[in-house]
């Protein structure tokens, strides 16, 4: 069961299993390939999408497999709440685990699943699934994005 506004009353470890799938706010960033600077520890996104992400609706295709089909699929249930650096600055795990509101575009605080595409906060449009190019580490650099914040 979901209390109203439990994000502003519950830390993240308190939350139910119900609570924490509902701060997804679906913008698919998560899913994007990333680049790490090895010395600086900095992430940086590209526009290379999992080949698992439905590019129409921002959202995992095997979500329940997820971690078992993709090696580097990322549990973020199981991370200590310092370990969601790497997450965009917009994505509720990251503003909850740093003790920051939501943003008036999120689906629970608009109250429609849209609004995160309407804000221009989602990848749909803009990324290419991982299939669809032809890429390695080293082209990978080539398609670092500046749009994630």
């Amino acid at each position: 069961m979901i209390e109203d506004l439990f994000w502003q009353t519950k830390k993240l470890p308190e939350m139910n299993s119900e609570e924490w799938e509902a701060l997804c706010d679906g913008c698919g960033k998560c899913c994007l390939h990333k680049l790490e600077d090895e010395d600086s520890g900095d992430v940086y996104y590209t526009d290379v999408a999992c080949k698992h992400l439905d590019l129409k609706l921002c959202r995992c295709q095997n979500y329940a497999q997820r971690s078992k089909l993709v090696s580097g699929c990322m549990r973020l249930d199981k991370m200590e709440l310092n370990q969601y650096f790497w997450l965009p600055e917009t994505c509720a795990y990251r503003l909850l685990s740093e003790d920051q509101p939501l943003f008036e575009w999120h689906p629970l605080v608009s109250g429609s699943q849209n609004s995160v595409h309407e804000a221009g906060i989602s990848v749909l449009g803009r990324v290419v699934e991982e299939n669809s190019v032809d890429i390695d580490a080293d082209d990978m650099e080539e398609h670092v994005i500046s749009w994630v914040e």
